[in-house]
């Protein structure tokens, strides 16, 4: 008698789960939505997520050779998966992951790009993404003291708040950049996690210019090509600069300000 595949499939996806990590909730306003995870792929149907289907079986990484490619936008082969986080403007956030390895310290950085319509009928690589929020190093060095350290100790879970944004649909791009193998060419490891969101209320902030993920990071900045097991004194976050959502003084609509972080 044959047996499915499938179900042989799912088997093998917990050990390899245990190497690294997804997004398995996202958690707003008292509400818990289901991120993607790979298991679901499986299901006649797939279910809809919150999260963008990803063929991340084994929960793996983008490397920098990738970096120019659609699989860094969000995660390889990424597509929307048409339900959206509900949310207004100042709600606060939680990327709550499944695991992640203290050992794979690194930036935790977020995006937002506006889908102007349903986020599922926009193509990924049209999308521009304005940098929201940055972390990275905080002091020390070999390796350091690194915000991936504080996501480890709150259990797997990342805050953001949601900026006074005009309502509509949007795409929040949640990526950590683990480091530990850095220090030589194409060793970093990106895991950008895209999540929709549609905001509500009566926000006035639009979104304007941001730039293209395929465009974020480049295989020999100096943020990505980055040895951990040294003496350092300083770190280079990648990807465009931080950008603060601010209020136009005197103008009732809001607009987002470049700054660097």
């Amino acid at each position: 008698m044959l047996l499915s595949l499938a179900p042989l499939l799912l088997l093998l996806l917990p050990p390899l789960a245990t190497a690294h990590g997804h997004v398995e909730q996202v958690i707003a306003d008292g509400t818990t939505y289901q991120g993607w995870n790979a298991a679901l792929r499986y299901q006649t149907p797939i279910p809809q997520t919150v999260g963008w289907q990803a063929d991340n079986l084994d929960n793996g990484f983008v490397p920098p050779s990738s970096f120019a490619s659609p699989d860094i936008i969000c995660h390889k082969a990424g597509k929307s998966n048409g339900a959206y986080v509900r949310v207004r403007p100042f709600s606060n956030v939680t990327f709550k992951w499944d695991t992640w390895p203290v050992s794979h310290a690194g930036p935790i950085q977020e995006y937002i790009a506006a889908c102007g319509g349903d986020c599922g009928a926009v193509r990924k690589e049209d999308l521009h993404w304005v940098k929201m929020k940055s972390g990275a190093w905080k002091g020390g060095s070999n390796p350091g003291n690194w915000v991936t350290d504080d996501f480890v100790r709150r259990g797997f879970e990342w805050d953001v708040t949601i900026p006074n944004l005009a309502p509509g649909n949007y795409v929040i791009r949640h990526e950590i950049i683990a480091l530990h193998a850095a220090g030589q060419p194409n060793g970093a490891q990106a895991y950008p996690q895209c999540v929709n969101f549609r905001v509500e209320g009566s926000g006035t902030m639009v979104l304007t210019g941001g730039v293209p993920a395929t465009r974020f990071y480049k295989p020999e900045d100096p943020g990505i090509l980055f040895n951990l097991y040294r003496q350092f004194s300083e770190y280079v976050v990648p990807g465009p600069p931080l950008v603060r959502m601010v209020k136009r003084e005197g103008v009732g609509r809001g607009h987002a300000r470049d700054v660097r972080g």
